[in-house]
């Protein structure tokens, strides 16, 4: 455990991040900022959506990565979990004139303790969690700070929603094993399956990690878990044994209690389900049994918050309104519009399970339309090891486009799996699949077989994004050709 660098009060700490534009530094730039500090950083010039969004909040941004950023005056460094102490020239720097230094993930970890604390974890659905538990927590006007990891639409399409200093609901990250700086009063487990292959060996590696996670939680805390995924439930057996101080709050279509799924129904653009005991429905406008899943574990969170932190529940009209109005966050089942009859959808799931779930859930809201769908993979690791997964996953779909592997800088390419090893796997088990090596090479072909009630969706943590971008800059799909 890091050494607590964050004094009792943060007005007027002077603190500089270095990697400010990445999304999680930005959100919690914006989150000490609230608390009374002083943040300003460095990055690449690279544009993203952050910059407008720290340019809105009047934190200073130095483009270019140099020693001579630091300022005179600083209290604290924070930096990117991206960047290696070692060699960053600007952490160098820290390190010479002594000054206090914490990654991001640490930063977090020591905000986590300050206040009574939910941590959202789990291999998918976090993101979409969070931003429903942030939803419930701003309409329930309920007097804590939420920070995302990514843009919620409900927030502005910002990360973080400022409330009060009662508690801090965050989204903490398994990769590296980040979320283990991180001590929540109230623990949630979407589920664990294997990914960030790149880091660790197999299952029983991130699933260790998982189990030293919900160690951590606060004495008389609560762990919310989806009885729905096994390895959730091993967890959660293991603390009924190791932690009797523990509440343990399943949810889910399996589950038993309060928080079980049942009675689910779909109408135009929506989907409705019951939990047990309560008399109203609750609606979603976003696709997928996934969603039904995070939303009932964003409404057990806030209920073990508030026994946490000794609110009242939430009232059951302002948690209906919430779920109904959710409007999902950046790149979960975005919709990018629709012109010409062609509906334009793009979402960041990468793991094969996300994406089955995903195109499951479109199927079932958008059953008239055929779905055209363009996956780039992540990693080369991942696409290896789960090779037979991504294989079938695609099932739902009437149409794949398929690309060369998006790389990441943490891994080597070894030559064993490319885009087209994943072309030949998807092929065997899929009559429709193209492939082209570059995601906008694939847009003169996109131009001629997208038709007036397709559904088109990108899908991926990739940028094969740009496609949509590129596509409705054309006549033919722009707004103005738009009737």
């Amino acid at each position: 455990m890091s050494q607590n660098l964050f004094p009792s009060s943060l007005v007027g700490l002077r603190v500089f991040m270095v990697g400010i534009k990445g999304s999680g530094m930005t959100a919690l730039a914006e989150l000490v900022k609230h608390m009374g500090a002083l943040p300003q950083g460095s990055d690449t010039n690279e544009t993203f959506y952050t910059d407008a969004i720290l340019n809105e909040l009047g934190i200073p941004i130095i483009e270019g990565f140099n020693k001579n950023n630091l300022p005179s005056d600083c209290d604290l460094v924070v930096y990117s979990a991206a960047y290696d102490p070692a060699t960053h020239p600007e952490l160098l720097a820290a390190a010479e004139r002594d000054l206090p230094m914490l990654s991001y993930p640490e930063a977090l970890g020591q905000l986590s303790r300050r206040v009574p604390s939910v941590g959202i974890s789990g291999v998918h659905g976090k993101t979409t969690t969070t931003a429903m538990a942030g939803e419930l927590i701003r309409l329930g006007k309920l007097p804590g700070n939420v920070l995302v990891g990514g843009a919620s639409l409900g927030f502005g399409g910002r990360q973080v929603y400022t409330g009060g200093e009662r508690f801090l609901v965050a989204e903490t990250c398994e990769y590296r094993r980040h979320f283990l700086t991180f001590t929540p009063t109230v623990l949630v487990l979407t589920g664990i399956e294997a990914d960030h292959l790149d880091y660790y060996r197999n299952y029983d590696d991130i699933h260790s990690a998982f189990l030293e996670y919900s160690e951590r939680i606060a004495m008389g805390g609560s762990l919310v878990y989806c009885a729905d995924n096994a390895g959730a439930c091993e967890v959660a057996a293991a603390v009924a044994t190791q932690r009797p101080d523990v509440r343990r709050i399943p949810y889910g279509h399996t589950a038993e209690g309060g928080f079980r799924i049942h009675e689910v129904s779909y109408e135009a653009g929506k989907q409705l389900f019951r939990l047990e005991g309560v008399a109203e429905p609750f609606e979603l406008p976003v696709p997928g049994r996934h969603n039904q899943l995070n939303a009932a574990a964003a409404l057990a969170a806030v209920d073990e918050l508030c026994r946490a932190v000794d609110l009242p529940a939430l009232r059951a009209e302002v948690a209906t309104a919430a779920l109904a109005g959710f409007r999902g966050t950046k790149r979960r089942a975005e919709h990018r519009g629709e012109h010409r009859g062609v509906l334009f959808m793009d979402d960041y799931g990468h793991h094969p399970t996300a994406i089955t779930g995903t195109l499951e859930g479109l199927r079932e809201f958008f059953p008239g339309r055929r779905l055209v769908v363009d996956f780039m993979s992540h990693t080369f690791s991942r696409t290896e090891a789960l090779l037979q997964e991504f294989a079938t996953c695609f099932a739902a779909a009437d149409l794949v486009i398929l690309h060369k592997i998006y790389a990441s800088a943490r891994e080597q390419y070894d030559g064993s799996v490319d885009g087209h090893v994943l072309y030949h796997a998807v092929s065997a088990h899929h009559a429709a699949v193209q492939y082209f090596e570059e995601p906008l090479d694939a847009v003169p072909y996109l131009r001629e077989v997208l038709q007036p009630g397709d559904l088109f969706v990108t899908l991926g943590a990739g940028d094969n994004w740009r496609i949509i971008d590129t596509l409705l800059e054309l006549p033919e799909f722009s707004s103005l050709g738009a009737p």
